[in-house]
């Protein structure tokens, strides 16, 4: 074992998101758990920005303060990968990764959960479909996006898509933009949690009944979506089980081991009180 005893994880976003966002503290659970059985523990560290993001790798991997960092949230052109190797830092990458065999990593397969959800919508007799998403530049969320696209336009519809934060502020927001629109859409679905919560308020406060005149759904499962009133409909992934996944990974970098292909839980579907066939 190395000397720090730690595996480093920064986070690029708003540091208010992770009191509200249970997304990551149940990913961080699981990868915490899996290394601490070896003595190890996460260095977690949250910032702005991806720039700010790899400081902190250089000051790590200077200093010694981590034997391998785990990255997360890719960007398209992402320059981390490179980065970390010109560092000498072990590192596994997480999602919707594409470069190739040589870095290990934790794959999501971000296109097969959003077909399956179109489906269930579709199945219901939704045609006026929108979706908000996570910033743009993730590569998860650009894969969702065009997944979506290509599905409906094979179903002979155009979606509706607009751009959030992951917010609670975002998530009304545009739900409140969307409802607004000529032709609301009869179904939205959120890329996280959060702004889904949000949205379904926003939705009650305009008067529009939830799931008789709008379907909501939400990618990531959560408490908030169970405790809800109605109960949120959810694209539900096992995200302790993903952090247990990552860790894995990260004990064989670290040993030396080659590091086996792994995959992050499947998505399922979880209807609940959200969703419902399109009326009139």
């Amino acid at each position: 074992m190395g000397r720090s005893e730690a595996v480093g994880l920064v986070l690029a976003r708003p540091a208010r998101l992770l009191g509200v966002e249970p997304f990551f503290m149940e990913f961080i659970a699981g990868i915490e758990e899996t290394l601490a059985e070896r003595g190890l523990s996460v260095l977690l560290h949250v910032v702005a920005t991806h720039e700010e993001e790899i400081a902190t790798h250089r000051r790590w991997a200077e200093r010694d303060l981590v034997e391998a960092v785990i990255v997360v949230n890719l960007t398209v052109g992402d320059r981390r990968p490179d980065v970390l190797a010109g560092l000498g830092l072990p590192a596994i990458m997480v999602g919707a990764w594409d470069g190739g065999p040589d870095v290990p990593a934790v794959v999501t397969d971000s296109t097969g959960p959003v077909r399956e959800a179109l489906a269930r919508l579709l199945e219901l007799g939704h045609r006026r479909i929108a979706r908000v998403t996570g910033p743009s530049d993730l590569v998860h969320t650009r894969a969702r996006t065009a997944a979506l696209t290509d599905g409906c336009r094979a179903a002979g519809i155009e979606p509706v898509i607009v751009e959030g934060d992951y917010s609670a502020e975002s998530g009304a927001e545009l739900t409140e933009k969307l409802l607004r629109r000529a032709e609301r859409p009869t179904a939205i679905i959120y890329d996280n949690d959060v702004m889904a919560v949000a949205g379904l308020g926003a939705a009650k406060a305009a008067g529009v009944r939830v799931p008789e005149q709008l379907s909501l759904l939400a990618w990531d499962d959560s408490t908030m979506c169970r405790l809800a009133s109605p109960a949120l409909s959810t694209m539900s992934v096992d995200v302790h089980q993903f952090g247990v996944s990552v860790a894995e990974s990260v004990l064989e970098l670290i040993d030396g081991r080659p590091v086996t292909p792994r995959w992050s839980p499947a998505p399922r579907f979880v209807p609940r009180g959200t969703t419902a066939p399109v009326t009139g």
